[in-house]
C-alpha cells in the first residue's frame, strides 16, 4: 500500500527511512540497535536479570532497562559498565561493507569476553 506525504510516495519503511535519514545516520542507528542485541543475547545467555546485571554492575535496573529498549542515548562508560560486569567488553574491528543486524557474524559487532 502506498502513502502519498508532501508530494512523496513511500511504500515501505525502506523508501522513508532513505528519504528521512543520511546513509551514515542509518548505519550509526543499525550499529547501535546491534550493539544493543548482543548485551541482551549476552544476558539472557548467562541467565542474568536485569536487577543481578545492578548488583554486578552498579548501573540502576531501570537505566539497564532504558538502554535494552533503545530508550536512552547511553554514555559509552555505561556501556562498557555492563559489559564487564558480564565478563565482555567491546572490540574495535574493520567495518564490513554488510549491515549490521541483531544476528551478527562472529567478529562484528559482538561483545568479546
Amino acid at each position: 500500500m502506498s502513502v502519498t506525504l508532501n508530494g512523496h510516495t513511500f511504500t515501505t519503511w525502506d523508501d522513508v527511512e532513505k528519504d528521512i535519514f543520511t546513509p551514515e545516520e542509518i548505519a550509526e542507528a543499525e550499529l547501535k540497535a546491534a550493539i544493543v542485541a548482543e548485551m541482551v543475547r549476552a544476558r539472557k545467555e548467562n541467565g542474568i536479570t536485569q536487577q543481578e546485571l545492578e548488583k554486578r554492575s552498579g548501573v540502576r535496573q531501570p537505566v539497564i532497562a532504558r538502554m535494552e529498549k533503545g530508550n536512552t542515548h547511553t554514555q559509552l562508560d555505561t556501556v562498557l559498565k555492563v559489559l564487564a560486569a558480564m565478563g565482555k567488553t567491546l572490540a574495535v574491528v574493520p567495518i564490513s561493507d554488510s549491515k549490521p543486524s541483531t544476528s551478527t557474524k562472529a567478529g562484528e559487532v559482538r561483545a568479546s569476553s
